[in-house]
């Protein structure tokens, strides 16, 4: 039900001389994050806002599932949708439960129900219910209220959620971390999110896929790594930097490197890096500390190990994380 389709859809703004959106056609899987990238102006939001019928098209057409969205009230489509703006958008004089309570009040939720549904998702983005329900949006911090954006985008169970810059204006160590967090509620949620970014290194964390739009026009939607090492178009190569082999290792997780473990071999503190991370954090971790070989951890115990030869050949090869 929540896969996304796009068929040939155009919009073009009155007064403009090109259209802001050129027949696109395209398709998000259910559960999947679909990185949507692109310089300013180029449609990406646009694009975005005609998920939820916020904007309309002029031609084409979009599903839900199999539903054209245009069968459906925008009122109910958009009960069906979270959506995360930057800044959060919560509304000022409502308290963080009150936020978060705004659509399954419309859907004629229990009491009971929306208040276990309140503390469900303020401790899935990490944030105490006791500590914070009654707390209002001037009371937080920039992170805090993006965590509960995305909390009250969650509060409905939403099939799709659509994400417009949700961490545009957060200092970079907060979006860091902002990013970990919806990546590890993707893996809990499994919801299909389109998320609008300007940022390359974001695009390339997050993403299933990257779909990279030029003046309104889709020129490549494929995985990240291949995006980064087979780019369509000299725009792509330029605007994703394939030419970035560090970057690459970004995108190369450290257990696809990894080489069984020698015979008595003894873990250094510091010198050991979780299995699902990337290269690159491992190779930072190497130059770091001066190790000359990393032990690989799942859970804690010794699986493998990293040394820089096993990442120099990883790079070379190109050996696509799972």
């Amino acid at each position: 039900m929540s896969k996304i389709r796009f068929e040939q859809v155009s919009l073009q703004f009155q007064g403009t001389t090109h259209p802001a959106i050129n027949h696109c056609s395209c398709e998000i899987d259910s559960a999947e994050l679909v990185v949507i990238l692109g310089p300013s102006g180029c449609g990406k939001t646009t694009l975005l806002k005609m998920v939820n019928r916020l904007y309309e098209p002029d031609s084409g057409k979009i599903y839900l599932g199999n539903t054209e969205i245009r069968q459906i009230s925008a009122t109910q489509l958009r009960r069906q949708m979270g959506y995360v703006i930057q800044k959060s958008g919560l509304f000022p004089h409502m308290s963080v439960a009150e936020n978060i309570a705004v659509v399954p009040k419309l859907l004629g939720w229990s009491r009971g129900k929306i208040q276990s549904r309140i503390d469900e998702l303020l401790e899935l983005v990490k944030l105490s219910p006791t500590e914070y329900r009654h707390r209002y949006p001037s009371q937080l911090s920039g992170g805090q209220q993006q965590r509960v954006g995305i909390a009250r985008a969650l509060a409905g169970n939403p099939e799709v959620m659509l994400m417009d810059e949700p961490f545009g204006a957060i200092d970079a160590i907060t979006r860091e971390s902002l990013q970990e967090e919806l990546s590890r509620l993707q893996r809990q949620v499994n919801k299909t999110i389109l998320f609008v970014s300007h940022d390359i290194e974001e695009a390339l964390h997050l993403a299933d896929r990257i779909l990279i739009l030029q003046q309104g026009e889709i020129v490549q939607f494929d995985t990240p790594y291949n995006i980064l090492t087979q780019p369509k178009s000299e725009f792509v190569h330029n605007l994703v930097g394939a030419d970035d082999q560090v970057r690459q290792l970004s995108l190369l997780r450290v257990e696809t490197a990894m080489s069984p473990i020698p015979p008595n071999h003894q873990p250094c503190e510091g010198q050991t890096i979780a299995r699902y991370e990337n290269l690159r954090q491992a190779l930072s971790l190497i130059l770091a500390t001066g190790a000359s070989m990393l032990t690989v951890l799942d859970d804690g115990k010794a699986v493998g190990v990293l040394t820089l030869e096993s990442i120099r050949d990883a790079a070379k090869t190109g050996s696509k994380s799972a």
